[in-house]
């Protein structure tokens, strides 16, 4: 029997991982997308007293290696009498970590705006949240989207790294079997086909968006 046979008679354990993976990358962007919507919600014309933690807080996140928070939710919540378990550990590390790249991804590109806008939106009558979500959201997503889709890639790459908290994911699915059977090439190779056909998905997707985004104008706001 071939290393190739053996993956495939295993195939239940990587199909296992990838249907872990999918939902653990989704529900963190998920969350990572509402964090970095409300962080520059928040910055939106915020006074300095809590725009100052608020950009501590982003660049505290930006500088910290996504590794030691997963650690730190994992290990460290434990010691102040909050106890999560490996998977919401995972999906929280990555939550909080990629949705400060968000927001400051979000931010970037709210800078540039023409001040015009705000000042035509204000002068309509439209509350701080009515402009925010029916002016400035819209085309900070559509603007950011090749930034947002590499972002995107970082995060399920992120993934891996909760094999080191004991989540079963694709990494870890790929770990069990080579270190069982001794193919770690072929196992491996298997889990790159997986990312890969995921970040070409998502690719695919973040085009669809820009098609549509030229089509509403937002590319030339």
């Amino acid at each position: 029997m071939s290393n190739w046979d053996i993956l495939w008679d295993e195939r239940a354990q990587f199909w296992s991982g990838f249907l872990s993976t999918l939902e653990i990358f989704g529900l963190s962007i998920v969350g990572a997308f509402v964090i970095g919507c409300s962080l520059l919600y928040l910055l939106e014309g915020s006074r300095k007293r809590l725009t100052m933690p608020l950009r501590i807080f982003i660049d505290a996140m930006r500088m910290l290696p996504f590794l030691i928070l997963a650690y730190l939710l994992y290990y460290g919540l434990p010691s102040v009498g909050i106890r999560l378990d490996a998977w919401w550990s995972g999906v929280g590390a990555l939550a909080v970590y990629h949705g400060a790249y968000f927001a400051e991804i979000f931010r970037g590109s709210r800078l540039t705006f023409p001040p015009g806008q705000i000042e035509a939106a204000k002068a309509h009558g439209f509350t701080k949240g009515k402009m925010f979500f029916r002016l400035i959201l819209p085309q900070v997503i559509m603007q950011t989207r090749p930034l947002l889709g590499n972002q995107l890639i970082y995060a399920l790459k992120d993934t891996a790294f909760l094999v080191i908290i004991t989540v079963s994911e694709l990494t870890a699915a790929a770990n069990s079997l080579s270190s069982t059977y001794f193919i770690p090439t072929e196992a491996f190779i298997v889990v790159i086909g997986f990312y890969w056909a995921i970040s070409v998905t998502m690719e695919i997707i973040i085009k669809q968006c820009g098609r549509f985004s030229a089509k509403r104008g937002f590319d030339n706001v």
